[in-house]
């Protein structure tokens, strides 16, 4: 598997479990006391499917076949979401401490990413994708400090 693959294929999965976890934010929020966060998490999960379409589209043109199957450290972080869940009966400040440690995960992957070496044309969209991920992150931070 070339270095461009095995980047695209980790991107691929911290997406998709990072669609998946805003998506549960986005439904326990509508739940709670803060449903007007709830749009937020749902326009998230939709950016995270869209950035993992476009991983998949890029990585198609190189000829790779990306596996979506989650990632062993987002596996782990969506049990810890659970166990959270059954100690704040999903408040929204526990949903969005998860979704700020699920969003340092996102960083991290991304940092990790652009410290390879690879293609011009993935470093590009991986950039990109990483400035959006970072103000992702930031918005989901000063989220959770409104609610504490």
């Amino acid at each position: 598997m070339s270095q461009d693959a095995r980047v695209t294929k980790d991107l691929i999965e911290t997406l998709e479990d990072g669609r998946k976890g805003f998506a549960k934010a986005a439904e326990k929020l509508a739940d709670s006391d803060r449903s007007d966060l709830s749009a937020k998490m749902t326009e998230y999960s939709n950016q995270r499917a869209q950035f993992s379409a476009e991983l998949e589209a890029l990585a198609a043109t190189y000829g790779d076949d990306i596996d979506e199957d989650g990632s062993v450290a987002a596996a782990a972080h969506r049990g810890w979401m659970a166990v959270k869940d059954a100690l704040t009966g999903s408040s929204p400040q526990g949903v969005l401490d998860a979704a700020e440690q699920g969003e340092d995960h996102a960083v991290s992957e991304y940092e990790d990413a652009l410290s390879k070496d690879i293609s011009d044309g993935l470093r590009t969209v991986v950039q990109r994708q990483f400035t959006a991920i970072k103000q992702a992150h930031d918005d989901v931070k000063a989220m959770r400090e409104l609610v504490s």
